[in-house]
């Protein structure tokens, strides 16, 4: 089995890929291999977006890097290939963006994202720290998993899902902000599973084992 980490320089590629690999190791699922290559992500088993940056530009930056852009939504929509979108990666599943200009999203996952707007004034944004899984809706990928779970965020915006059994998880950062998103083979993690330790690395490992 493949799983290509895909690489459109917009994400923190080297701790993602020694995360997968790790735990590839641990629960025996094959090769992981980070890749800008269009023919490598069309023949994966799995494909992982990672993202860092503003959504507009890690969009660009997508559609701009030598066909992976199609070659990825041909895996996703066409063969079903089981997707991970992690933090702006899952931001771009999105119908729409709102971050600095309206741009349109992959529309995997009805929904805009919007900044982040805690009722508490206190609360700075971006939200930037640890904070507490609230699981929403049963998933494969929370097998060994519990609400109170904890995850690693760097962010200043969410996803606000249309349809809430799309939502899978959320945190309290002075109202709901999305965590984890989810369809068919599809799944997104606002967070950074590679930095959330014990709790990031199941979420992982579940992914890697998960049959849609």
């Amino acid at each position: 089995m493949l799983t290509a980490i895909i690489d459109y320089e917009s994400g923190n590629l080297h701790s993602a890929h020694k995360a997968f690999e790790r735990m590839a190791r641990e629960v025996n699922a094959g090769e992981i291999i980070v890749t800008a290559d269009a023919d490598v992500v069309a023949r994966a088993d799995r494909i992982v977006l990672p993202g860092d940056g503003a959504f507009p530009a890690c969009m660009a930056a997508l559609k701009g890097s030598g066909g992976l852009y199609d070659a990825m939504v041909e895996a996703v929509e066409v063969k079903a290939r089981p997707f991970l979108g992690i933090c702006v990666g899952m931001q771009l599943m999105a119908s729409i963006g709102r971050e600095y200009e309206d741009t349109a999203g992959l529309g995997w996952i009805a929904g805009e994202v919007t900044k982040i707007t805690p009722a508490d004034p206190a609360l700075k944004v971006p939200h930037m720290g640890w904070n507490d899984l609230l699981i929403d809706h049963p998933h494969p990928v929370f097998a060994d998993l519990k609400t109170g779970d904890h995850a690693y965020f760097v962010h200043s915006y969410h996803m606000a899902v249309s349809d809430p059994a799309q939502r899978l998880a959320h945190v309290d950062y002075a109202g709901d902000v999305t965590a984890i998103i989810g369809r068919d083979t599809m799944l997104g993690m606002q967070f950074h599973p590679e930095k959330s330790q014990s709790t990031g690395l199941r979420l992982i490992a579940n992914f890697l084992t998960w049959t849609p």
